[in-house]
């Protein structure tokens, strides 16, 4: 089935990609070359990790698995291995936030510096946790073939509803992140004056920013929602198929009436034609 308007959903996707991959080149570069580095020893290149872990997975590795039922290319392959996928790709990046969120309270307890004081450590946390259990309601009634279709038709839109506000949630909270850490850490010069050291991370927020609008964008345009699959195993007691309308049930129930009669009809012509015939045989002995 061919996308209606698949050159723009092409442009925007590679436009997606692209931004998404320099945000995490950009958090790199912030780390390694303005910042301490990298490591792993309760002190500043260990907090280092929380940022290139959040953009890496709770931004870009997210915004890839909201979109990833939109890409035509996987239109032929089954709903349950892009389930899977799907379920997949959040899964890496709910394990990188994790793992983020542990170097943060490493580093703090290390420093003795306070825990949960700030606003982006409180909305920051709330996603991490909202993830959680977002990741674990689409395992355990999505994907999982173990929960009853009106408990999945009745959470449908939940799921993807909250999906999204956990990604606005996420993208705002890196937000926030970047600025914080500026300020506490551009000092000399200060940070008013638009040094370099502040400078490039402003950009790496505009990045992140416009790589959510674009995955927002891509994700709520309703023609390119992937189509749904048709199913042909009829249900009992004289059901519709799964997935099938009413009305192209009844249009089934038709055509099998009308392939009835017809069958009806063709072995009619066929006893009257032997009919014909056998009456003509005795004409021509008499």
């Amino acid at each position: 089935m061919a996308m209606e308007g698949y050159r723009g959903f092409l442009g925007l996707l590679v436009s997606a990609l692209l931004v998404g991959f320099l945000s995490v080149i950009f958090t790199l570069i912030w780390v390694l070359h303005y910042l301490e580095g990298l490591g792993w020893d309760a002190r500043e290149p260990e907090f280092n990790w929380h940022p290139v872990l959040v953009v890496t997975g709770f931004v870009f590795i997210q915004g890839i698995a909201i979109i990833v039922y939109r890409l035509p290319w996987t239109w032929k392959c089954s709903k349950l291995l892009m389930k899977a996928i799907h379920a997949g790709l959040n899964a890496v990046a709910a394990i990188l936030a994790i793992i983020s969120l542990v170097a943060v309270f490493d580093f703090h307890n290390g420093k003795n510096i306070p825990n949960m004081y700030s606003l982006h450590s409180w909305i920051g946390l709330a996603a991490v946790i909202l993830y959680i259990l977002q990741l674990l309601l689409g395992f355990f009634v999505f994907l999982l073939p173990w929960a009853p279709l009106s408990l999945r038709a009745f959470l449908m839109p939940i799921h993807v509803y909250s999906g999204l506000l956990i990604f606005g949630t996420v993208i705002a909270t890196a937000l926030m992140g970047v600025t914080e850490k500026l300020i506490f850490s551009v000092k000399n010069p200060p940070y008013s004056t638009l040094p370099p050291e502040g400078v490039f991370p402003n950009t790496l927020g505009l990045l992140i920013l416009v790589f959510g609008a674009l995955i927002f964008w891509i994700v709520t345009r309703p023609q390119w929602k992937r189509p749904k699959e048709p199913n042909s195993i009829l249900q009992p007691n004289g059901g519709t198929p799964e997935g099938v309308e009413g009305p192209t049930a009844v249009r089934f129930g038709n055509t099998d009436k009308s392939d009835s009669e017809l069958t009806s009809d063709t072995a009619a012509r066929k006893r009257n034609n032997a009919l014909d015939e056998t009456g003509q045989r005795s004409t021509m002995t008499m």
